[in-house]
């Protein structure tokens, strides 16, 4: 990496030099997003992106399957500083990566990007008040590179490998067996019978996306799934783009959008039956006599999983146009021709779409150490949403499950800029949340959802505490206030600098200097 950058701080310290202040790991949303905050709230800090693949987007550049689209509106998912500007607020893959790119080219962001970078290794030197970050290009060469400040925005989900349900039989089946995360280019399935297993948003998507060319296209669900109607048109955003300057509409709609999450969120928790009434009777009118109570009654309330978006019901048409059907059934095996369901009945197969869910991964599976001592993240406690308990200038950005991510991206993006413009302030040169005893705290589950993915992954998951600021909260508009206006210097998060021990509370003399 380019260039020499340091902190300012008082003469007679020292601080080793950093190739950069803010080392930001991913460029997909929160890549793209941190690196637009530090532009607009730290200027002065240097800053750089290493992205493993050989292009920017993450999720969006990597998912290539039919139909591919956001699962929340483009006005909360969009960024806080970049207006949508498409007629459609649910969007497609192609539409994101181009908002995207237009961000990164606009701000000259680009340039700063080292693709094809894996980091397969991440040190902290508290003697010298930095990271050293190993990285892997695609022919195998190791460099490194050092920072103040590492900021994962890698996702929360293994980009090597997928959840795998492993179904009996699978080498017996003769015809093609793809998973959604690694969809093989120009597929031809034209006059082929397809069929997708899943019930979720991936399912959802894949299953109308694919009648256009396929034979039948039949989605298979062991259980069935919450879904929510909307138009992928916001009609109002619309209008008020013709009629107020763009930001402005924007912010409007962006607002209307946060809150109707957030009631429609707390009314499921407080009124699940209500719920559940509106829900299905919405299902009941987009499907008409093809409704099946069977195939759309789930066995949890709304939001003990993420509702399933619907854009235009066009899962629900293609099911009334007799080109997709729902089974819902479980497995006994694969076969030569298709899927042998445990119910006796057979569901013939050209191509199976394993849309069984994605394997979480924590801090993008890169090994972290600190002085030496690796990280087991399942014994470190969530601070403030995106730190952890006493690892030092580190952040990482896991979206909410019941709103968009880049909510959370925009807010975590704001507070670490809020905590580097403190150390500069203060002189200091690392950020530690102390917990000295984790034993005070009352730890608790806030992954309160009941989704596989998430399940089966609470093993490998920092650790969370029923009180702030130690936990992942999902409550976006609360965390809002919170990390915009809340003191940096809360008596948790010490400063330090570089050499020094971290204290065990922030140093009282600094917290004027926020």
């Amino acid at each position: 990496m380019a260039g020499t950058a340091t902190m300012e701080r008082p003469a007679g310290t020292k601080a080793a030099p950093v190739d950069q202040d803010v080392l930001i790991v991913g460029a997909g949303i929160s890549g793209i997003g941190m690196a637009v905050h530090l532009q607009q709230h730290s200027p002065d800090r240097s800053f750089a992106l290493v992205e493993r693949r050989a292009d920017l987007g993450g999720t969006w550049d990597l998912f290539r399957y039919p139909g591919i689209r956001s699962d929340s509106d483009m006005h909360t998912l969009g960024f806080v500083f970049e207006p949508w500007k498409h007629e459609k607020t649910i969007a497609d893959g192609p539409a994101i990566l181009e908002y995207l790119n237009r961000i990164v080219d606009e701000r000259h962001i680009r340039e700063r990007i080292r693709f094809n970078k894996k980091v397969v290794g991440a040190d902290w030197d508290s003697a010298a008040a930095r990271w050293t970050v190993t990285m892997e290009d695609d022919k195998g060469a190791i460099t490194t590179t050092t920072a103040r400040w590492l900021y994962l925005g890698s996702g929360y989900y293994d980009y090597d490998e997928p959840f795998d349900a492993q179904f009996t039989g699978r080498e017996d089946f003769q015809g093609q067996i793809l998973h959604p995360q690694f969809w093989p280019k120009d597929l031809d399935y034209a006059d082929k019978k397809i069929v997708v297993i899943g019930s979720g948003a991936t399912a959802v998507t894949i299953v109308p996306a694919m009648t256009d060319k396929a034979a039948h296209v039949t989605m298979l669900q062991r259980t069935p799934t919450w879904y929510f109607i909307r138009p992928a048109k916001d009609g109002l955003a619309n209008f008020l783009r013709k009629v107020l300057p763009e930001e402005l509409a924007y912010r409007i709609t962006r607002f209307k959008n946060v809150k109707l999450q957030d009631i429609s969120f707390r009314r499921a928790r407080e009124k699940p039956q209500k719920v559940k009434d509106f829900l299905t009777k919405k299902l009941k009118a987009a499907l008409g006599d093809r409704y099946d109570a069977t195939a759309f009654t789930p066995p949890y309330n709304p939001w003990e999983q993420r509702l399933c978006l619907v854009p235009d019901a066009d899962f629900f048409e293609a099911m009334k146009a007799d080109k997709a059907s729902v089974v819902t059934d479980h497995i006994e095996r694969f076969d030569a021709t298709g899927v042998q369901l445990k119910s006796g009945k057979h569901l013939d197969a050209d191509i199976i779409v394993t849309a069984t869910g994605l394997k979480l991964a924590v801090a993008g599976k890169i090994p972290v150490r600190v002085d030496g001592d690796p990280v087991d993240w399942s014994e470190h406690f969530y601070y403030k949403a995106c730190m952890f308990s006493n690892v030092p200038n580190f952040s990482a950005v896991f979206g909410y499950l019941n709103a968009s991510w880049t909510l959370r991206a925009d807010i975590v993006a704001e507070y670490v800029c809020r905590v580097l413009n403190h150390m500069q302030a203060t002189g200091t040169d690392a950020a530690t949340p102390v917990l000295a005893d984790p034993s005070t705290l009352n730890e608790e589950n806030i992954f309160d959802f009941s989704s596989g993915y998430i399940q089966r992954s609470l093993h490998i998951m920092p650790k969370n505490a029923d009180a702030l600021p130690w936990r992942l909260s999902q409550n976006y508009v609360q965390d809002r206030i919170d990390m915009r206006s809340g003191a940096i210097a809360d008596g948790v998060l010490a400063f330090s600098r570089a050499g020094e021990v971290a204290p065990s509370a922030a140093v009282p003399a600094l917290e004027a200097a926020e």
